[in-house]
């Protein structure tokens, strides 16, 4: 009931504003609407969908396309107040197991069960994993997807230098610096500096998991001014300024893949979905430049986040049935074979099936990626993201209801400090304030 009143607002403010409803009803067909986030490899489904309906004539698609951070207020606002305008609503690991104990989402398994070669085992155990409640899937992978670090390797040879088998941040900052060179317009690295919980913070909650931070120590006490924590958010905002992208402020994946794939970033540190928008010939001019290296560290022996964008149906959808083929459709082993056949093996969505990997067109396009995408992925551990132990699961956010306000807000803060408006210190200050009020709620005999 709190994440309901704390978000009723959103579907005044966000509206559809920014968003693409592509798609309507037939006579007589059933029309599926779905809320999804305008991601490149949401856009290929989308430029799919004549595959889905040309074998489903008594369905028609309708799409709501959102940026990710009108999606999660958007999806979030409708779902929790019971609005029923979506049957299929783009979520991800952190909402799904939430979302389920709510009651607030169709169980997926039966489904996924009576549904012939749709084998939801052969889902990634790691992805699987993170969309189950209690045994049950809620929520199917589009794909899955951890973080690494993508780096010019022709950049490096003539500088010089060699990227480490496992780099540290110490190592990241000393190579953005011999490589940046504003005058010709090279930026040492990219990194997100735009606000937002699945924005800034994602990178950036890697970084301080791997310094020895923490959002909260084992009592619920904030942890953000703690003096790792403080380390590893200065670090970052002074790589990003001094060494960073031009605006790093106002940076999000999608700044970072245009700069990166146009040839002015020598480093870039997110997704490992960033193989999509850099290894398309189409729209990169970095094709086969770049090499691929694990989620920098310092303290920690892996830091890459876990991550997967996945289709779950709200219970109050009036056409469940109709939702499933849709969903069972986009999540399906035919579907990655469809994505290379018709728009390229590049743009396969990666990280949500083990069968994807001995696909042999896909394994020769996936070279370069393959096996760092996989083993980023296989190397995530959402119960143990810190250095030291943590009251919560979730390495680039906290897996409780709060995060969505708690971590906007705090995003705010560090976008500031990023933009030069503020302090790191001060900036943690605030933060530490929103912080310590959603602990309190969590320690021993709190009321709730």
């Amino acid at each position: 009931m709190l994440l309901a009143a704390a978000v009723l607002p959103l579907l005044a403010v966000t509206g559809c504003a920014g968003a693409g409803a592509l798609g309507g009803g037939g006579a007589g067909a059933t029309t599926v609407t779905v809320a999804i986030v305008s991601n490149s490899q949401m856009k290929d489904a989308i430029s799919l969908v004549p595959e889905f309906e040309r074998t489903h004539p008594g369905i028609r698609m309708r799409f709501v396309t959102l940026s990710e951070n009108q999606a999660r207020a958007k999806i979030t606002a409708s779902v929790a107040t019971g609005g029923n305008e979506f049957d299929v609503v783009m979520i991800s690991n952190y909402e799904t197991p939430q979302w389920a104990a709510n009651g607030w989402l169709v169980n997926l398994q039966p489904y996924a069960d009576r549904t012939p070669g749709y084998d939801a085992a052969d889902f990634l155990p790691q992805v699987r994993d993170a969309l189950s409640y209690q045994g049950q899937l809620y929520s199917v992978p589009f794909y899955g997807e951890s973080s690494f670090l993508a780096y010019r390797k022709d950049l490096f040879q003539q500088a010089g230098l060699t990227m480490p088998a496992h780099p540290t941040w110490t190592q990241v900052r000393d190579f953005a610096a011999k490589l940046d060179n504003k005058k010709t317009g090279m930026s040492g690295i990219c990194l997100r500096g735009l606000p937002g919980w699945g924005e800034v913070l994602a990178p950036l909650d890697t970084v301080i998991n791997t310094f020895g931070g923490s959002w909260f120590n084992n009592n619920w006490d904030a942890q953000l001014d703690s003096p790792a924590t403080r380390q590893a958010v200065q670090f970052y905002v002074d790589l990003v300024r001094d060494y960073g992208e031009p605006g790093p402020a106002v940076s999000s994946f999608g700044e970072c893949a245009t700069l990166m794939g146009q040839g002015n970033v020598a480093m870039w540190y997110d997704a490992t979905s960033v193989v999509t928008a850099l290894e398309d010939p189409s729209q990169s001019k970095v094709v086969g430049k770049v090499g691929y290296a694990p989620a920098p560290v310092e303290k920690t022996a892996h830091s890459g986040w876990l991550y997967t964008w996945s289709l779950a149906t709200p219970k109050t959808t009036p056409h469940p049935d109709a939702a499933w083929q849709f969903m069972s459709w986009m999540t399906s082993k035919e579907y990655m074979h469809l994505v290379g056949s018709k728009v390229g093996w590049s743009h396969v969505p990666p990280g949500s099936r083990t069968s994807t990997y001995q696909i042999p067109e896909y394994r020769q396009a996936a070279a370069p990626y393959l096996q760092p995408t996989l083993d980023a992925i296989n190397n995530a551990d959402e119960k143990n993201p810190t250095a030291m132990p943590v009251p919560y699961t979730g390495i680039q956010f906290v897996a409780i209801p709060e995060f969505q306000d708690m971590g906007t807000r705090v995003s705010q803060q560090i976008s500031a400090a990023i933009a030069g408006q503020t302090s790191v210190p001060d900036a943690l200050k605030e933060s530490q304030k929103y912080a310590q009020t959603v602990g309190d709620t969590y320690k021993k005999g709190a009321s709730r």
